[in-house]
């Protein structure tokens, strides 16, 4: 269900060029479920200019940063119950100690990395975090976020796309990934456990 949500999303917005991106890129930093890369991926591949790939990456980090603003309110006016009707408990855990723990570090990670954008300025809004920090803290992480998708596949889209034909371009991919995934998860993982022992020592 929600797959198909998104491709509807993605679909309709596909032919809305840079405004059907900024309507998706915003939505779904406040609400959402279709990611913005999905439409910002193809059209930086489609993009005949640089200063296209620009134009895609910049209204991509704007609109996103608008919507998590939106995000940020919601959290802010529904507070902690709007977060666990749609998350675990430990999720909801994890990404309040991520913005009191981290701080401004935090955001960025989180509009860098497949954490929910939506979600954090849920946790960020109903936290009360400097609201200020919050919008630098995402600029930045958002713009590095389609930056370098701009950067890598305006550059080197074609030898990407033939990459990804390569079944030892995947096989080393998937070790990265792994490679990765694991400190990760511990991180994540110990994002809870820090939160119970700031609970136990109060």
């Amino acid at each position: 269900m929600l797959e198909g949500i998104t491709d509807s999303i993605i679909d309709w917005a596909d032919g809305f060029g840079l405004l059907g991106l900024a309507i998706v890129s915003s939505t779904e930093a406040a609400f959402q479920p279709a990611p913005p890369d999905l439409l910002v991926l193809p059209m930086v591949l489609g993009a005949d200019s640089p200063m296209e790939i620009l134009a895609i990456v910049l209204v991509a980090t704007l609109s996103s940063v608008i919507g998590a603003i939106g995000g940020y309110g919601i959290g802010a006016y529904a507070g902690r119950p709007l977060l666990e009707r749609f998350s675990s408990g430990d999720t909801v855990s994890r990404l309040e100690n991520l913005t009191i723990r981290y701080g401004s570090a935090g955001i960025f990670v989180a509009a860098v990395s497949p954490i929910p954008y939506k979600a954090l300025a849920w946790a960020a809004g109903a936290g009360r975090m400097d609201l200020r920090i919050f919008i630098i803290a995402g600029l930045f992480g958002r713009g590095l976020r389609f930056g370098l998708a701009g950067l890598i596949l305006g550059i080197w889209g074609d030898e990407f796309l033939s990459l990804m034909q390569n079944p030892m371009a995947w096989l080393i991919g998937s070790a990265v990934g792994l490679a990765l995934f694991i400190p990760l998860a511990k991180w994540w993982s110990e994002l809870s456990e820090s939160v119970d022992a700031t609970s136990d020592s109060v």
